[in-house]
């Protein structure tokens, strides 16, 4: 960190305040902190060097420091003097959305309606969807494949890569979805992507033109609709119940779809599970409009009720269906490989336009996975993952019963990392929520804020639960169901029907207590 140059900036903006150059000083790193300029854990400079570099008294810097430690903006130790971990900033998350809006002003239309991604400081906390117990993964034998496979590599390995992806890694993944997926489908159906999102990307410009319909399920995945909207696609929102994604006869003939995505596995973000009535119904509906569908299997690989359902591309012969799948939720995300299974008709053709577009590269990962995949040792590590995230999913729902059965409902428990929590009164807002346990360390997504179209009638939270340890559910919980409890008191209350929760009691009678 450069905190002369910091300073000097900070000086020049606030020059007119005439303020003493300790105060000066103060106030400026005060702000560095606050903003997350100096981020958490940064060491600032020993004083005298900062002296020096500012030409200033030593005592100038080390009223400042003083003033910083007092307020609890840093702590000082033998070793010099750290930013606090308990004092950064976290702008709301709508003052972030309404900055973010603000941000798109100079792009183009489809770009201004794409909602607001998080970054990673907003992926942080207990509970955050989507994120595997990264610390069970076996990092020693994925370093030993990689040293494997970059000791293999050829030299032309090191030139430009196949756009489809190593030939290995592809017959792999084919190997793998035929057994363990029931899957129909060649290598040469297999190509290898970024990851799902840059999967619907690529399949939005393929299959399908500017304008025209694509069905997504209401609530849904918020990266299908910026995938579609960046595509320039019409956006239609298919309602989903607990038998998953739900269309209606009128839907095929006002509204008929070019391409149509489901997450019929695990359903994002409900959790329900696409019944097999539907999927075969969807099969032949589309098939009959000449419809395609994006089957995002999220979240398939772990299935914790009943025996594991086939995939909706082997369920019958040539199916209209483009196959998604991934990596991140079964390894890490860091991985960013995913793959597109395309029907056998396509495959030439879009492996012609994948030629035009695809990067080409990474080899090294892709060789450790082929290998990872061949040895038996990834269905291992889903072994053991599947019991964890059985008996963490177990723990958390045993707690929302306890804490919250009251007042909201558990939806989408039976597979995946993450399930739903559907508040019985919708006048409870789900977003208010998120913001206040996110100040606790809890991070949530509100069920309101997955709408694809208008309201899609869910009100709650998705849990993520695969990072959190069994023994930490309990408490974790209670500290949410408090937030919830006065959230649900304070909609009650709204409507001149007051009715005082168990914690609300609680806070009273220890109030009175202590006095």
């Amino acid at each position: 960190m450069d905190f002369s140059l910091l300073i000097n900036s900070y000086e020049e903006q606030h020059r007119h305040r005439n303020w003493p150059r300790q105060r000066m000083l103060h106030e400026c790193l005060r702000a560095a902190i606050r903003n997350g300029t100096l981020a958490a854990g940064t060491r600032l400079a020993a004083s005298r060097a900062l002296a020096e570099e500012l030409g200033v008294a030593r005592n100038t810097v080390l009223y400042a420091y003083e003033q910083l430690a007092s307020e609890g903006f840093v702590t000082s130790d033998r070793s010099g003097t750290v930013v606090a971990a308990m004092v950064v900033a976290i702008a709301p998350v709508r003052a972030r959305a309404v900055k973010a809006a603000a941000s798109l002003a100079g792009l183009s239309q489809r770009m201004r309606e794409l909602r607001p991604v998080p970054g990673p400081a907003d992926r942080m906390g207990a509970f955050v969807p989507g994120v595997p117990a990264l610390e069970q993964f076996p990092m020693a034998l994925w370093r030993r494949l990689l040293e494997r496979a970059l000791r293999s590599m050829t030299v032309a390995q090191l030139n430009y890569g196949d756009t489809a992806g190593e030939p290995l890694l592809r017959a792999a993944i084919a190997d793998h979805l035929r057994a363990s997926r029931g899957v129909v489908c060649e290598a040469s159906q297999v190509f290898i992507t970024d990851g799902t999102q840059a999967s619907l990307d690529l399949c939005m410009r393929a299959f399908a033109d500017e304008g025209d319909t694509i069905w997504i399920e209401n609530p849904g995945y918020g990266g299908a609709m910026a995938a579609a909207r960046g595509a320039g696609l019409a956006v239609q929102g298919i309602d989903v119940d607990d038998d998953g994604m739900s269309p209606q006869q009128d839907d095929w003939l006002l509204r008929p779809p070019r391409l149509v995505y489901t997450t019929p596995s695990h359903q994002y973000p409900i959790g329900s599970v696409l019944s097999l009535r539907r999927r075969l119904a969807l099969i032949e509906a589309a098939r009959a409009a000449s419809a395609l569908i994006i089957e995002d299997d999220y979240d398939s690989e772990f299935r914790h009720d009943g025996a594991p359902l086939h995939a909706m591309q082997g369920l019958a012969p040539d199916a209209p269906v483009v196959y998604l799948g991934t990596f991140s939720k079964t390894m890490f995300p860091s991985l960013r490989i995913g793959f597109v299974v395309v029907p056998a008709a396509l495959a030439d053709a879009f492996a012609q336009m994948r030629a035009q577009s695809a990067s080409r590269g990474r080899v090294a990962e892709q060789l450790a996975l082929a290998e990872f995949l061949r040895s038996g040792q990834f269905l291992v590590h889903l072994r053991r993952m599947r019991r964890l995230y059985r008996q963490r999913r177990d723990a958390l729902v045993a707690a929302l019963e306890k804490h919250l059965g009251s007042i909201a409902t558990v939806h989408g428990g039976t597979a995946g990392m993450h399930l739903s929590l559907r508040f019985n009164d919708e006048r409870i807002d789900d977003v208010k929520i998120v913001e206040q346990a996110q100040e606790h360390g809890i991070a949530v997504n509100a069920l309101s804020t997955h709408a694809t179209q208008g309201d899609s009638g869910w009100r709650g939270l998705m849990l993520g639960y695969a990072q959190v340890p069994a023994e930490q559910m309990e408490g974790l919980v209670k500290q949410l169901a408090a937030l919830i409890h006065l959230a649900a008191y304070a909609a009650n209350r709204s409507t001149n029907n007051p009715i005082k929760t168990p914690y609300q009691h609680a806070r009273r009678t220890s109030g009175r207590s202590r006095r």
